[in-house]
């Protein structure tokens, strides 16, 4: 005798699992996707080599006091003063920055915006590493 007052029931089981297989699919790939950026690094070659003499040296330490080689400079006076001193340099000549890393970074950047207002175009960044 069949009886029909029974209702179907509907196995959802199987349509979680592969929900949450998909979920954990789409949290692994998302941040793939969302930060990916797509950059060129410049070409190098660890034969060459700048010579102490052909590059300037910036270090800016805690006290936000910036030298240039051997000179100091104050870092409210260091635009005009750079600009005075690099004035007998190649606009050509790579010049590396070194900065405290307890230093804001608008500070580092602002060293930087004044070094390439000066019309260096070849600033490189030193870090511990």
């Amino acid at each position: 005798m069949l009886d029909y007052e029974d209702k179907p029931e509907l196995n959802i089981t199987p349509l979680v699992d592969v929900m949450l297989v998909l979920l954990a699919i789409l949290m692994l790939a998302t941040p793939a996707i969302v930060y990916q950026e797509k950059i060129e690094l410049p070409k190098g070659s660890k034969k060459e080599q700048i010579s102490e003499a052909e590059k300037i040296s910036v270090r800016v330490d805690l006290q936000k006091i910036v030298y240039v080689n051997d000179k100091k400079f104050n870092m409210d006076t260091f635009g005009d003063s750079f600009l005075n001193y690099s004035a007998a340099f190649n606009k050509e000549t790579p010049i590396t920055l070194r900065a405290d890393k307890n230093l804001k970074y608008d500070d580092v950047i602002y060293v930087m915006k004044l070094i390439k207002a000066s019309g260096f175009q070849k600033i490189s960044l030193v870090t511990d590493g």
